[in-house]
């Protein structure tokens, strides 16, 4: 007999476009773009002076005000957006050792580092925050959650660059799959908007550094001006259970995680393969995991950076998978920017809402393809389409490609 399927019983989100569902969908929906310029960081000599910030949030809600102080940003939303999703799910109750959470992360308490490096050379050591270490860790979120929900199963830490959220749905769908936990919440949370990691980017020539005096037409997936991601921050997370088990308890069932792939370019640190070869080989294989062909795929929530050399390779990997007649495209980053490491599974999320009301969003600021794209890119106002799968796509740095299938339930 084969697994019970694997459904969403719980989300939460913690976004630039707002903290939750409905103002986040609702933002995506209007493909208005979130990002603005940054003034509570001193950026005046920055080649990268724009980003999307998290709004709408309240830390003291669901964590205290002690809690969130010994807490760096990142693990603040991740904490909060997974709590959330928790709450959403109806509070499951399962035995606290058939549990787990997945939480994917890339670079861990930038916000924390930064501040104790400056203490540091601005006082010497004894001005390092002993608790520094621990509210640096990536672990942090995982850990944290663990001891408010009490759950004793594996509490884990994924780091696929920009693929960890995706990859933290996935894995979790394969525990609840081999049978060893009940019910999961995975996701991904992420925030480095600090005055280095803007640097950095900026001086990788990555990000967009020619919109700092119009950061709301700075992100533009797969248009021909594009030239370079804006960064954002955030947290997404999903409760996931087998659907036997969600019917049981009267949950709400969103969506079912029907297939999950996920593939190595083993090419660059930072380029993708220009012929998106193993991009193309996670799609089909997420496609053949749910037991589908890529006629069955619907719409297609595309990784769609913004970047010339990214955009261009998935764009040619989409052509490869679904031809030239494939589903619509949206690109959730045109709204809310590249939040890195929780990019995946605050996308996952976009993804399954937009299957819920059959409605694609419009891609941010896409106005003209770049000539030699073959695939259909929804911008402008939302399309309606008909109900069905659809599919996730996450690339990360180092060459990670995680790709999940969301179905109707």
């Amino acid at each position: 007999m084969s697994p019970s399927p694997v459904v969403i019983t719980g989300m939460g989100v913690v976004s630039p476009a707002g903290c939750t569902l409905d103002s986040f969908w609702s933002a995506l929906r209007s493909g208005r773009s979130t990002a603005r310029r940054i003034t509570d960081l001193d950026l005046s000599d920055h080649k990268v002076q724009i980003g999307c910030r998290v709004t709408g949030f309240d830390e003291i809600g669901l964590l205290g005000a002690k809690e969130a102080r010994r807490l760096d940003p990142f693990a603040r939303f991740g904490v909060t957006a997974a709590l959330s999703a928790y709450n959403d799910a109806g509070s499951p109750q399962p035995d606290p050792q058939r549990t787990a959470i997945v939480v994917g992360n890339a670079v861990g308490g930038r916000r924390t580092s930064d501040d104790e490096t400056r203490n540091y050379f601005a006082g010497g050591p004894v001005k390092v925050n002993p608790l520094m270490p621990l509210i640096n860790m990536p672990n942090a979120a995982a850990a944290v959650l663990s001891m408010k929900l009490g759950w004793h199963g594996p509490a884990l830490t994924i780091a696929s660059t920009c693929a960890s959220g995706a990859d933290s749905i996935g894995y979790g769908r394969m525990l609840l799959q081999s049978g060893q936990v009940d019910v999961v919440i995975a996701g991904g949370c992420e925030s480095i908007l600090t005055e280095v990691t803007l640097a950095a980017f900026g001086n990788l020539n990555a990000v967009t550094t020619t919109h700092n005096d119009t950061p709301e037409i700075a992100s533009r997936p797969f248009d021909v001006d594009r030239d370079g991601f804006v960064m954002g921050e955030g947290a997404a997370f999903v409760v996931l259970e087998r659907a036997d088990d969600a019917l049981a308890r009267g949950a709400r069932q969103y969506a079912q995680i029907s297939g999950y792939a996920a593939t190595a370019d083993a090419f660059h640190l930072s380029a993708p393969q220009d012929d998106g070869l193993y991009a193309v080989a996670a799609m089909q294989g997420a496609i053949a995991n749910a037991g589908l062909t890529p006629s069955d795929i619907v719409h297609i929530n595309a990784h769609g950076t913004s970047t010339a050399a990214n955009d261009r390779a998935e764009a040619f990997a989409l052509h490869k998978v679904f031809g030239s007649d494939g589903p619509p495209v949206t690109a959730s980053k045109g709204v809310i920017g590249h939040l890195i490491g929780a990019a995946g599974s605050v996308e996952l999320v976009a993804t399954v809402m937009a299957m819920r009301e059959s409605v694609v969003p419009p891609t941010a600021n896409h106005e003209r393809l770049e000539p030699g794209m073959q695939i259909d890119v929804v911008h402008g106002t939302p399309r309606k389409v008909a109900s069905g799968p659809a599919l996730s796509n996450s690339f990360g740095f180092g060459g990670h490609n995680a790709c999940l299938v969301v179905t109707p339930v």
